[in-house]
């Protein structure tokens, strides 16, 4: 990339193409995790219970084609208004582009790959547990805190 050839993730979210809008995301997989808010100080708690269709070895939906047909509370963040959403985890690229911030220098799109993600701990592979094992009446059990939306 030449010196003057603009970075597309640091365009506005709302120049980028189809593709550029894909690329952006780092899956993480964050956006994957159940959500519970705490009925007191409505702050939104993650747990480490993640969707179904959460694919650990590629960090990435088994069915994202279909997400929001076959999981009915399943987000289509391009369809958001990411400045209204309070449960966004702060390391979100969308989130960061969307308050203008930078991507942060282990983004795979900064950093050449996911190696730098990986080694900062961000994705959550192997640290999660499939809703199909865990009864919705005990996601309380498996609150986290190393996610902050």
């Amino acid at each position: 990339m030449s010196a003057t050839q603009e970075k597309f993730w640091e365009k506005p979210l709302q120049a980028l193409t189809e593709l550029e809008w894909e690329a952006l995301c780092d899956g993480c997989g964050r956006c994957c995790l159940k959500k519970l808010t705490d009925s007191e100080s409505e702050q939104i708690q993650f747990t480490r219970v993640v969707c179904r269709y959460f694919d650990e070895r590629s960090s990435r939906c088994k069915c994202y084609g279909e997400r929001t047909q076959l999981v009915p509370d399943c987000f289509n963040v391009k369809q958001m208004d990411i400045g209204t959403v309070n449960w966004m985890p702060d390391t979100c690229a969308y989130r960061l582009r969307f308050d203008g911030k930078p991507l942060f220098d282990w983004h795979p799109l900064v950093a050449g790959s996911r190696d730098k993600m990986q080694a900062a701990g961000i994705s959550i592979g192997k640290r999660v547990i499939s809703e199909e094992y865990v009864h919705p009446d005990g996601y309380e059990e498996h609150i986290i805190r190393w996610v902050k939306a």
